[in-house]
């Protein structure tokens, strides 16, 4: 009796040091991404858009729909599988809606004339002091922290359509995601309130947002510009 007591309490503590080594899995949940025999995917929860699911995984939108064959407006559903570093099958390559009928449906937005950014036409989202600059090496910062106060407005740094507008994104807060061109994006992040909806036509200067805090609690912007997926040091946009 002793000893089986004994045992019942060693299976417990095992029991208990796993899930506790689970309950911390890393900056992407295990829930969210996983693995099969073609590859690496994602799992669309919802609030997710293509554009959100590209960014976090630092991929070019362009790319991950051709790879999972999803065409403009690039529809994406609840539970779908995104593959995000493999190879389709060929015994799957079908349209979109046939993979995944019955799946309530998250709409990102319609195609829109929107002309190319890049080169110039940027615009400040807010005025302030650069209070951590772009880096890709050492302490890795994809875009440039700006200095604000709480409430302050952030405006759209060029014209576009708002391609994400929510939550979802480890490390952002609230965060909008504008498309200015098929290769231009840019991000505004740490937000206290956001006051666009996804696929909203913006002009250069219209509000997005309100400035909120960081994780530490600091009052400021989180700003990035992306080219074809990868980022860019926004500064050298930026008049």
């Amino acid at each position: 009796m002793v000893s089986d007591k004994f045992a019942c309490g060693v299976i417990t503590f095992i029991l208990v040091v796993l899930l506790a080594g689970c309950s911390n899995s890393g900056t992407v949940p295990v829930r969210d991404v996983g693995r099969n025999n073609v590859g690496e995917f994602h799992r669309v929860q919802k609030g997710d858009t293509l554009y959100s699911i590209a960014w976090r995984y630092n991929l070019d939108y362009k790319t991950l729909a051709a790879a999972n064959n999803i065409k403009s407006p690039y529809t994406i559903y609840v539970d779908q599988k995104i593959l995000l570093r493999g190879q389709v099958p060929a015994s799957k390559r079908k349209s979109n809606k046939q993979q995944v009928v019955k799946k309530s449906p998250r709409v990102v937005t319609k195609n829109k004339n929107i002309q190319s950014q890049g080169e110039s036409g940027w615009q400040w989202p807010i005025r302030g002091e650069v209070i951590k600059p772009f880096s890709l090496k050492g302490n890795i910062n994809k875009g440039i922290d700006i200095k604000g106060v709480a409430g302050q407005r952030v405006n759209a740094a060029a014209d576009g359509v708002v391609v994400y507008a929510g939550g979802n994104l480890r490390g952002y807060g609230k965060l909008v995601i504008v498309k200015h061109s098929d290769r231009f994006l840019s991000a505004y992040g740490n937000n206290q309130e956001i006051r666009v909806s996804e696929g909203e036509t913006v002009k250069a200067g219209q509000m997005l947002a309100k400035v909120g805090a960081s994780a530490s609690n600091v009052e400021t912007l989180h700003f990035e510009i992306r080219l074809n997926g990868r980022p860019e040091d926004p500064l050298r946009y930026l008049p």
